[in-house]
């Protein structure tokens, strides 16, 4: 009966649950979840300002490191706004074209989140396996032109999924027990054939996902092998340590969304709420992480931001 009451009468209009059997505790919950979020920004703004008025910092690395905050950035800001006003002001509603364009950003930029990781890996090979042309293989230019090719790609695969969406017929339930709108979980709201859709998805999940780990794996493959090489042990430990900010961040960002997947397909017997919590720790652990891992493990960084903030 709540739910029917609930469903709204613009046929445009979809209703954002939040989270689902723990709506009394919404206000609670979004106390460490804007905390979270606060510090992830605070991070990530941080490193985009040091990096860009140090100029010892405008190299392949910190460049990528920027683009890397730029999409924590904006992964987390897809989402968390927005739930926050579903907690404090149960501001529930959202028009189909804000569900679409939600959508739009969230995926492109999550796609975008793996191409960096992608090319930082790249950059890690470079450095490790042919030191002496790194210069000449990474430049600021290309790195440049690097990021253009992800935001590219992203567009090309995520673009897609709104316009599938667009011309879909939705039924009467427009109520989404999520607390932002993901691609199947509106597709599910379609009285319509969503065949194509759920094709598409997997298809763009598999594509993404798995070449970029593959190209991961397979850079770091040739760079275990390159370290393996090494006599000496001070080299080797000394190679081994300039990517430990790199897995760090992979892994930080690969658990949270491994757990919050498997757990989505095969967990039937875990509560809808814990699915939702799972998953939208994705969007904030690694936003929040990422920053403090390269500050803590890059001495250049953490130096420059240590003496920024004695500044203030």
């Amino acid at each position: 009966m709540a739910a029917l009451n609930l469903t709204p009468s613009d046929p445009s209009t979809f209703i954002l649950m939040g989270i689902p059997g723990l709506e009394d505790s919404h206000v609670l919950i979004s106390i460490p979840l804007s905390m979270f979020y606060i510090v992830g920004l605070l991070g990530n703004f941080m490193v985009l300002f040091v990096v860009g008025k140090e100029k010892s910092l405008h190299k392949p690395m910190y460049l990528l490191l920027c683009m890397l905050a730029l999409t924590d950035i904006g992964t987390s800001t897809s989402v968390i706004p927005k739930a926050l006003g579903i907690f404090w002001f149960n501001l529930k509603s959202i028009t189909l074209k804000g569900c679409l364009t939600q959508m739009f950003f969230l995926h492109a930029v999550s796609v975008m989140h793996s191409g960096v990781l992608v090319t930082m890996a790249f950059d890690r090979y470079v450095a490790i396996c042919n030191p002496l042309r790194y210069t000449t293989i990474l430049t600021n230019t290309r790195i440049a032109k690097l990021g253009l090719v992800g935001l590219i790609r992203a567009v090309v695969f995520v673009l897609p999924a709104p316009l599938l969406l667009s011309g879909q017929p939705f039924c009467a339930n427009r109520i989404i027990p999520h607390m932002h709108c993901d691609h199947m979980t509106v597709a599910k709201m379609s009285c319509g054939d969503i065949t194509v859709n759920r094709t598409y998805s997997l298809v763009t999940v598999f594509v993404v996902v798995g070449l970029d780990l593959t190209l991961i794996a397979l850079s770091y493959g040739l760079i275990i092998k390159v370290v393996f090489g090494i006599s000496h042990k001070e080299a080797h430990q000394k190679a081994l340590n300039t990517c430990t900010a790199h897995i760090c961040v992979i892994l930080t960002s690969c658990t949270t969304l491994l757990f919050s997947s498997l757990t989505y397909e095969f967990g039937q017997g875990i509560a809808p709420h814990v699915h939702i919590i799972l998953a939208n720790l994705y969007f904030l652990i690694p936003h929040m992480l990422n920053p403090i891992i390269y500050g803590a493990k890059t001495k250049e960084l953490r130096d420059k931001v240590v003496k920024y903030i004695c500044r203030m």
